[in-house]
């Protein structure tokens, strides 16, 4: 074919900002980008398809690829992370994950995405392997202590290489020095090491079992028994050998006895991957469910079991193990509670908090279970620590039955968003135990009068026709008047003072007529509803202080007839604490106005015409508290 044509005359040097497009189309790359984001769609590149004349031209693929889109998962849910391809050097050279050929860059924009999920190149300092590996693939990680490990840590290994799981190795080192250092049996202290098999095999009439480590140099190699070429392989049958993959190469991988393994090895790390990972034809997959929640001060930081007090605001999820393992008595489930976004806020000064959880066997019901219930019941089971990591985890085996998971910070009041995530090798069932809440309201009574007055509202009546006049209706100023006078002289609570919206929102609860103004039988039937949230309010102020914790919102809101679902109590506790967590009368009583009112409004609405309302109850009154 013709070349272009290309002018003699001297050119200066060309640079990165003059370069030339090479897209059929004549577009550029931001061209090509607002195409793509007009129409909603993800850049698929005509000029070099998906297809196999982009990977060969001269032979046919020897398999048959899949062409797929990396992404970077992130608290069960995958991003597309955008990056340009601007990096950070020195002296012409990258500054932080670079390769050995200075021309290839793949790697350093990967840790450019990865920095900017994160927040900045600094947040990723420190971590573990085992982070990484769960965000590259979205799996739920497991940590050994390998001279601790359980009886059954063979069979555990032996599963997860099934699962297709990643799985780690190395070995500890006692200080700088020792990192990469060598050991007399050809293993490299501080190194991670891959695991890339596990299996027995008969030798001299016995069951030997064997593990397969991979060094990710291609090189340096385990030279004790069973190694590549130890004498123990010669009992052994070419055919055993070959099914094995054995060989004599020094090419890092290599196989040792079992037993070596976990005397010389400290720590493994298990990726397990989720069921959309996998392959179609992976012969075992994990059962997978995710929940949600946040620990918010005053309402569910509640802290660990420590704090008795707190501990059972926690939010609490029920989960339901029906099958059991093939062959087993039990249900192996692993549970691993991660802290959300603690990274990316380091910069505000933000740390990995303490983090754990307890497992309790539930009684029945779905109801959130209360503070005497942990009182007088101990756990089944716990995370093995509470520990400052993102995430904690660990593998359980239970009876099939009902339990309650309660996943907590260590101290109460410490806020942040978490994500727990349950693997099981049988399907279970979990639930929120504290969501979609239905919220039940008895009818107001209406307004009768007893057949004779008692003094206290003989008193109410004197004082009713002082401010009223003749036509005994009140408005919502004279409303204010009388309950602050009132109230005040109310004995054992703290009371600032009630304000007119708030006496507003009681007419507007119990006017019959409509008019706007109480009459005195209106106000009667409400004082009789008031007593008995002043009791409710006294009953929960545990330290009788005048004010009650709002750790203890939740159960003087169901006293008074109320279920909240997590969401909302949280609202609620940010609108009606101070500082301190505590919650003064007058705040306890125009809450409790203000969900009467809201909740009377959505179910009229609702009624009235069903279509109107496109809100769910909770949504309406969080709309209906916030006005």
């Amino acid at each position: 074919m013709p070349y272009p044509y290309r002018e003699a005359k001297p050119r200066r040097p060309a640079l990165p900002r003059d370069a030339r497009d090479t897209h059929s189309s004549g577009q550029g790359y931001e061209a090509l980008r607002q195409e793509c984001r007009r129409r909603g769609v993800l850049f698929e590149d005509p000029d070099f398809p998906a297809t196999d004349a982009s990977l060969f031209f001269s032979e046919k693929p020897p398999v048959p690829f899949i062409w797929k889109r990396p992404g970077f998962w992130q608290h069960n849910e995958w991003l597309d992370v955008v990056v340009d391809d601007r990096l950070p050097t020195f002296k012409g050279r990258l500054v932080f994950l670079h390769s050995a050929e200075h021309n290839e860059f793949w790697s350093a924009l990967l840790e450019k995405a990865y920095a900017k999920l994160n927040g900045s190149y600094e947040a990723l300092k420190g971590g573990s392997t085992i982070e990484a590996m769960e965000d590259f693939t979205g799996g739920v990680g497991e940590m050994y202590e390998v001279k601790r490990a359980p009886d059954n840590f063979y069979e555990i290994l032996e599963k997860a290489l099934k699962r297709c799981s990643m799985v780690g190795c190395s070995i500890d080192t006692s200080s700088a020095a020792e990192s990469e250092a060598k050991t007399p049996f050809g293993l490299i202290k501080g190194h991670a090491y891959s695991v890339t098999g596990i299996d027995e095999v008969t030798y001299r009439g016995r069951k030997v079992q064997l593990i397969r480590i991979r060094n990710p140099w291609g090189q340096v190699e385990w030279n004790g028994p069973w190694s590549d070429n130890s004498p123990e392989w010669r009992s052994v049958s070419p055919s055993e050998q070959k099914r094995l993959s054995q060989t004599a190469l020094d090419d890092g991988e290599f196989w040792m006895k079992f037993e070596d393994f976990k005397m010389h090895f400290d720590k493994v790390e298990i990726c397990n991957l989720t069921p959309d990972a996998l392959e179609d034809s992976t012969p075992q997959k994990w059962e997978v469910t995710i929940h949600q929640g946040s620990w918010v001060r005053g309402s569910t930081a509640g802290g660990c079991r420590n704090f008795l007090e707190t501990f059972w605001t926690n939010p609490q999820i029920k989960l339901h193990l029906t099958e059991k393992d093939d062959g087993q008595e039990d249900c192996t489930f692993i549970a691993a509670l991660m802290q959300k976004d603690r990274r990316k806020l380091k910069k505000l000064g933000a740390e990995m908090l303490t983090i754990g959880y307890s497992i309790y066997e539930s009684p029945s019901g779905d109801g959130h279970l209360n503070k005497d219930f942990f009182r007088y019941h101990p756990s089944k089971a716990r995370s093995k620590t509470y520990i400052n990591l993102r995430e904690v985890s660990d593998r359980f085996k239970l009876p099939p039955g009902d339990y309650v998971l309660i996943p907590t910070t260590f101290e109460p009041h410490q806020e942040a968003d978490f994500c727990l995530r349950i693997f099981s090798e049988k399907k279970a069932i979990t639930k929120d135990l504290d969501e979609n809440v239905a919220i039940d309201l008895p009818e107001p009574p209406n307004p009768t009068p007893s057949p004779q007055e008692t003094e206290e509202e003989k008193q109410f009546r004197a004082l009713f026709e002082q401010i009223s006049g003749k036509d005994m209706e009140i408005n919502a100023e004279e409303l204010e008047y009388i309950l602050n006078v009132i109230l005040k002289k109310t004995k054992n609570i703290k009371f600032k003072n009630l304000s007119l919206i708030s006496c507003r929102n009681i007419i507007s609860l119990m006017d019959s007529s409509g008019n706007g103004k109480l009459e005195f039988n209106e106000f009667k039937v409400f004082w009789e509803r008031m007593k008995k949230w002043i009791n409710i309010f006294l009953q929960f102020d545990f330290d009788k202080s005048g004010s009650m914790s709002s750790y203890e919102l939740r159960s003087a809101l169901k006293a008074a007839g109320y279920q909240l679902n997590n969401y909302l109590l949280q609202l609620i506790v940010l609108r009606y604490s101070d500082e301190q967590f505590q919650i003064e009368f007058d705040d306890f009583l125009n809450c409790l106005i203000r969900l009467e009112n809201a909740s009377r409004v959505f179910q009229a609405l609702s009624v009235k015409n069903k279509e109107f309302i496109n809100l769910n109850i909770s949504e309406f009154i969080n709309l209906a508290m916030n006005i």
